[in-house]
């Protein structure tokens, strides 16, 4: 399941996270995407790029060190439009203090890590 089963829409709808309904499903990209309603799920549908979160749902600010890291659904940030998400509150904190390069290292690292 993406990003643990939480609503990647309602990150921006409701500005936080929340868990999605395991009824209300979508699949892209090879993930399971879980709606908390069938309002999010059509949004996400007609423009999934949009909401997902950036590098593949993985912590942002590992990222940007080249690393594939788990998050915590609540740390989040988003920026220009864009879902990034942290391994937890702490990390999220540190990704806040820099953005705009970590943003750059991570666009750099993360085609490299995965088979895009």
């Amino acid at each position: 399941n993406a990003i643990y089963g939480y609503d990647t829409v309602a990150y921006f709808t409701e500005g936080k996270a929340v868990k999605g309904n395991k009824k209300i499903t979508h699949e892209w990209r090879g993930a399971l995407w879980h709606c908390a309603n069938e309002e999010h799920k059509a949004l996400f549908v007609g423009n999934p790029e949009k909401y997902a979160p950036q590098y593949g749902g993985y912590c942002a600010y590992a990222m940007s060190d080249g690393r594939l890291v788990g998050i915590d659904e609540d740390a989040f940030t988003i920026i220009d439009g864009k879902l990034y998400l942290n391994y937890s509150m702490s990390v999220m904190k540190e990704w806040r203090s820099n953005m705009e390069q970590f943003i750059k290292e991570a666009d750099g690292h993360y085609p490299n890590l995965v088979d895009l």
